[in-house]
C-alpha cells in the first residue's frame, strides 16, 4: 500500500505533514523495501533503519537548497523515494535502473556518488566553506549523516579537527545503529554503547551557564564550577567531551525512530553557527523483525517474500561456491597448518566469508573496522615481527590503503599478502564498487608480485605460495561463481605461466578468472576453424616473458584479456614487455575495461556488454584475424 508514498514528488510534499503522517508515510516506505528484496538483492536493513531519520531531515531542512551528504551511500533508498524516484524504484539496482547509490545524474538531491565510507564529513566541510566564499550560502545548511560504521575511518577525525578548528556552521548526524555491515569494533563502539545508555545531553554551555549565573555562590569563581560541573557531566555520558574537544557541540543521544523528536532537535542545531554532531540511535532492519534480529544477513539478503512476519526464501538458494568461499577456506586451510598466518579485514568478515576463520581463531584474526590505511600499516608490522599477515579487503576499498602498500609494505619488502575480493565488475553495485583498477596501481610497485587466478586450482595454489615468499604478493579475484579448468595443470611457480590449448591461428592469453570464457571463446572459434591457443598468464608481475614473447613472434594474432582497465593494465604489461624486447607487437589486441566508469547491472550482462564474455572475446579474435587477412597456417613477418 503506497497511498501516502505514490503522491510524494519532492520533499516540498512533505512540508505541513503532521509527525503521524510521517510515521504512516514510513510505514509505508517499509512495505516498498519489503517489496523490492521479493524482487532482487538489495541494501535491506540499512535502510529499515533510517526512514524516520531520512523523513525527518527532509520536512526540516530544504535540500533543493542545502547540502546533504549520506555516508556510507548504501542508506540512500528511503531518500529516493521522497526525492521524486519512487514511481522508479522497483528499476533499482538493475540495468538502466536507478543506482543503489547516491548517483547525480539521477537528482539533483543526490551531490556525490558515495560508496565508499568515511569522506561526508570533508565534502560537507568543503561545500560549507564553497558556499561562504562565493557568497552563495543564502541561509543553506550543510548536513553529513554518517553512521557509525563509518564513523571510525581516519579521515573522519581529519574533517572534524579541520571543522572545529575552522568553526563554520555544519552539522553531522551520527547514525548511531552498533553496526557496520557486520558488528562494529573497537573502543569507539564501546564508547558508543555506553553513550546510547545515557540520558541525554545536549552540550549547551551558554544556557548552562545562565541557570548557573542565577546561583548564589560561595568561594570558588562561577568558571570554576562550571568547568567541573560540565567535566563531570560530560565524563558520566562517556563521549561528548571528546567530540566538544574537537570543537563541536555534542548533542544526544536521541531515538532516530522518534519523529517528532528528531525534528525538535534538528529544528534547534539549524539555529547554531558551529559545528554540532547529533548522535542520533536506530536499529538496523528497524519495523521488521527478522532484519532487526539479524542485520549482518539481511543487509543485503537473497530475494524472499513475508510470511507471519518472517523471511521465506524464494526458490532454492543453493550454488556453486564462489571465489570468495574458497579464498576462505584456503585461508582457514593455512591458518591450521602455520600458527604463524594472521588474516585482517576491514569490517567486511561477513562479505569475505571469514566468520568461520574469525570464530577458530580469534587471536589471529583482526577486524580493523573501516581503516583500510591503518589495516595495512598494521600488516605490516606483523610482518617485520615475524608473522605471515594476509589482508583481506575488495580491491575498490583497497586502493584507500595506496600510500601504505606503498611506503609500509613495498618499499620494505615484506611478505605481506593482499587477497583482492570483488576485482573486476560487481555488478550491481556499479562504478564506486567494481575493482577494475588494482593491476594497474598494484604493478607499478618494486619487490610486488601480482598475480590472476584463472580458477579454483590456481587460488588454493597462489594463496598457498604467497604465504612461502617473501616479499609481498597480491592474488585478485571476482564476485562470482567459482570454476575448474580441467586437466593436468602446471603447479604454481614464480613468473610462470600455463599453456592449457596450443593454436596456429592465434592466442588468447586470459588474465584470471576470465580463463573459462576465453576457452569457451577458442571453442567457438575452432568450430569456425580458426585454430586459436589459450594461455593462462597467472602472473602479471614478474610476466612470463619466454611463453609470452614465444606466442607473440609465433602466432599471427595474440589477443589479452582482462576484467580490469585496459590503462596501465595486464595488456600494457605485455606491450611494454614486447617492446622492451624489440619485437612487434602490432598484432596483439587488448581486450579489457575501456577509459570509463561502468555503470551497474549484473555481472553477465556487464561482461557481454564489455566483450568480455566468450562471444565477445571470440568477436574481438575473429575481427582480428581478419584484419590481418591471415589463415591458420600464417606467420607474421621476422617471426622465430
Amino acid at each position: 500500500m503506497d497511498e501516502r508514498l505514490s503522491k510524494i514528488e519532492s520533499p516540498r510534499d512533505l512540508v505541513g505533514m503532521s509527525n503521524s503522517d510521517l510515521a504512516a508515510l514510513a510505514e509505508e516506505m517499509r512495505e516498498a523495501l519489503c517489496n523490492l528484496v521479493s524482487q532482487r538483492s538489495a541494501h535491506f536493513s540499512s535502510n529499515l533503519g533510517v526512514i524516520e531519520l531520512c523523513l525527518a531531515l527532509h520536512s526540516t531542512f530544504d535540500f533543493s537548497k542545502d547540502r546533504l551528504l549520506w555516508d556510507t551511500g548504501h542508506q540512500i533508498y528511503p531518500h529516493k523515494m521522497i526525492t521524486g524516484r519512487y514511481h522508479e524504484f522497483g528499476t533499482i539496482r538493475t540495468k538502466s535502473g536507478l543506482m543503489g547509490y547516491p548517483n547525480p545524474q539521477e537528482s539533483p538531491y543526490d551531490l556525490f556518488m558515495t560508496g565508499h565510507a568515511g569522506c561526508s564529513v570533508s565534502t560537507a566541510l568543503g561545500l560549507r566553506c564553497g558556499d561562504d566564499l562565493l557568497r552563495s550560502n543564502e541561509g543553506r545548511h550543510s548536513v553529513a549523516v554518517i553512521g557509525d560504521g563509518a564513523f571510525v575511518s581516519g579521515i573522519v577525525f581529519e574533517a572534524m579537527n579541520n571543522a572545529g578548528g575552522l568553526k563554520r556552521k555544519l552539522l553531522v548526524v551520527l547514525n548511531d545503529n552498533k553496526m557496520s555491515i557486520c558488528p562494529r569494533t573497537g573502543s569507539l563502539a564501546d564508547m558508543f554503547d555506553r553513550m546510547r545508555t545515557t540520558k541525554f545531553y545536549a552540550g549547551f554551555k551558554n544556557e548552562i551557564i545562565h541557570m548557573l549565573d542565577k546561583v548564589p555562590l560561595v568561594g570558588e569563581p562561577v568558571e570554576r564550577i562550571l568547568g567541573n560541573i560540565k567535566e563531570a557531566f560530560k565524563a558520566g555520558l562517556h563521549g561528548g567531551m571528546l567530540f566538544e574537544e574537537l570543537g563541536f557541540r555534542y548533542i544526544g543521544p536521541i531515538d532516530g525512530h522518534d519523529i517528532r523528536q528528531m525534528r525538535k532537535y534538528l529544528a534547534k542545531v539549524k539555529k547554531l553557527n558551529e559545528p554540532v554532531l547529533l548522535h542520533v540511535v536506530t536499529e538496523k532492519g528497524h519495523g521488521f523483525r527478522p532484519a532487526a534480529e539479524d542485520p549482518v544477513y539481511f543487509h543485503t539478503p537473497a530475494p524472499f517474500v513475508r510470511a507471519n512476519g518472517q523471511a521465506v526464501p524464494l526458490g532454492t538458494t543453493a550454488s556453486k561456491a564462489a571465489y570468495t568461499n574458497i579464498a576462505s577456506e584456503a585461508i582457514e586451510t593455512e591458518m591450521e597448518a602455520n600458527s604463524r598466518v594472521v588474516v585482517l579485514t576491514a569490517a567486511m568478515c561477513q562479505g569475505t566469508k571469514l566468520e568461520k576463520v574469525r570464530d577458530r581463531f580469534p587471536d589471529r584474526f583482526f577486524d580493523t573496522g573501516i581503516c583500510e590505511e591503518h589495516a595495512v600499516a598494521f600488516a605490516a608490522g606483523l610482518a617485520k615481527a615475524g608473522m605471515r599477515p594476509i589482508v583481506d579487503i575488495y580491491s575498490t576499498f583497497l586502493q584507500r590503503a595506496y600510500d601504505q602498500i606503498f611506503q609500509e609494505v613495498t618499499l620494505q619488502d615484506l611478505p605481506v599478502t593482499f587477497l583482492l575480493d570483488r576485482a573486476g565488475v560487481t555488478g550491481p553495485d556499479g562504478p564506486t564498487h567494481h575493482g577494475m583498477f588494482d593491476l594497474g596501481y598494484l604493478r607499478l610497485f618494486p619487490n610486488m608480485v601480482v598475480m590472476a587466478p584463472g580458477d579454483i586450482t590456481d587460488m588454493r595454489g597462489m594463496i598457498a605460495w604467497a604465504l612461502t615468499h617473501n616479499s609481498p604478493t597480491s592474488i585478485r579475484y571476482p564476485k562470482a561463481n567459482a570454476e575448474t579448468v580441467e586437466g593436468e595443470r602446471d603447479p604454481i611457480m614464480l613468473g610462470r605461466a600455463e599453456v592449457l590449448r596450443p593454436g596456429r591461428a592465434g592466442t588468447i592469453v586470459a588474465c584470471g578468472t576470465l580463463l573459462t570464457e576465453c576457452l569457451k571463446a577458442a571453442q567457438i572459434l575452432a568450430e569456425e576453424g580458426l585454430d586459436f591457443g589459450v594461455i593462462n598468464a597467472r602472473f602479471v608481475k614478474p610476466l612470463d616473458t619466454e611463453t609470452l614473447l614465444r606466442a607473440i613472434t609465433q602466432t599471427p594474432v595474440v589477443v589479452t584479456v582482462e576484467e580490469a582497465t585496459l590503462m596501465g593494465g595486464f595488456g600494457s604489461a605485455v606491450l611494454e614487455m614486447a617492446s622492451d624486447a624489440g619485437v612487434s607487437a602490432a598484432h596483439v589486441q587488448r581486450v579489457g575495461v575501456p577509459d570509463r566508469f561502468v555503470e551497474h547491472a549484473d555481472r553477465g550482462e556487464l561482461l557481454a556488454i564489455l566483450g568480455l564474455d566468450a562471444a565477445g572475446i571470440a568477436k574481438a579474435c575473429r575481427k582480428r584475424a581478419s584484419a590481418a587477412a591471415v589463415h591458420q597456417d600464417a606467420v607474421p613477418d621476422g617471426a622465430a
